[in-house]
């Protein structure tokens, strides 16, 4: 039998529990919903144009370390929805937001944002064709700022690109709720999602109509670093997922496991293993990551982070 901490990580819980000992009050409130909306995929996948949304954020050289193995770096956030060109590749990073920093480096995009892998698909034939451009989501937001401006930005790009189904890659626990908030707004707006995530919880808290859960640290939701068959398994699985789907949320989780030693599921966000001394530290990186994050957005011209304070 396996160990009972390898499960699936309670992302809910574990963020609760470690902002209330980092002295933030009340726990924040995830949303939640008992509906669900859900649009079948009514051809051939072999057919359809699909999109891909991610959470990373263009790289911005002034805004301090974004490479591979980077601190936490609140000043590279942002705060408008924005689109790029898939016929080229970008320089996309993560360090702005709370991946699972201790098990993985963000040294390879393709473990959080699978262009790659869906070129290959295209070119063999498993999907028709590629959107033109892909999105980024902010999600450094209140829920009513991604609902209110986000969202509906984001369904109105995609439907500018024709496409019949997107893809949703997030990477931090907020990233699992903004774009999950979006899947369901691009369901009732007719275009058949499938959100690819770490965070099982989240998402399925949320309410979607697809997912496809990888058991693995966050921050490599489409597969493993430097593994471009594990990269192409996980993309092939979502399609089926977003193919089969009998009805709203359907999870199905990836076979695949990130090591044979289950004990790297301890270690992300849990209070239970920090000395106060580090509980103290932890609090003033906080505070200086919201202040560092407080400028760019009032540069940016950007809503209010309202009570995301999972990053």
């Amino acid at each position: 039998m396996a160990p009972a901490h390898d499960a699936p990580i309670a992302y809910m819980q574990r963020t609760r529990s470690y902002y209330q000992a980092l002295g933030y009050g009340a726990p924040y409130e995830w949303a939640h919903f008992a509906d669900v909306p859900f649009r079948p995929v009514v051809k051939s996948l072999a057919t359809c144009r699909v999109g891909l949304v991610t959470t990373a954020a263009p790289y911005q050289a002034d805004r301090g370390d974004q490479g591979p193995g980077a601190p936490y770096n609140a000043a590279a956030k942002f705060y408008r929805v924005y689109s790029g060109d898939t016929s080229v590749d970008p320089d996309l990073r993560i360090a702005h937001v709370a991946i699972d920093r201790k098990h993985t480096t963000a040294e390879d995009p393709g473990s959080y944002f699978p262009l790659a892998a869906l070129r290959r698909s295209a070119h063999a034939g498993r999907i028709g064709a590629l959107a033109p451009r892909f999105h980024g989501l902010p999600t450094n937001r209140s829920q009513r700022a991604t609902l209110d401006i986000d969202v509906p930005e984001l369904v109105a790009r995609c439907r500018a690109d024709a496409v019949d189904a997107v893809l949703l890659v997030p990477n931090c626990p907020v990233c699992h709720q903004s774009v999950s908030l979006a899947a369901r707004a691009l369901e009732r707006a007719g275009i058949a999602t499938v959100v690819m995530g770490c965070a099982k919880d989240i998402v399925e808290h949320v309410g979607v109509p697809r997912l496809l859960f990888s058991d693995f640290p966050l921050g490599n939701a489409a597969g493993r670093p430097g593994d471009v068959a594990s990269q192409d398994l996980t993309l092939d699985l979502a399609l089926r997922v977003l193919e089969a789907a009998p009805a709203a949320r359907t999870t199905v989780q990836s076979p695949l496991r990130w090591s044979d030693d289950p004990d790297w599921k301890l270690d992300y966000c849990n209070i239970e293993r920090l000395s106060s001394q580090e509980v103290q530290r932890l609090r003033a990186e906080f505070d200086a990551g919201k202040a560092l994050a407080k400028q760019a957005r009032d540069t940016a011209g950007g809503e209010p982070v309202g009570e995301n304070r999972s990053r």
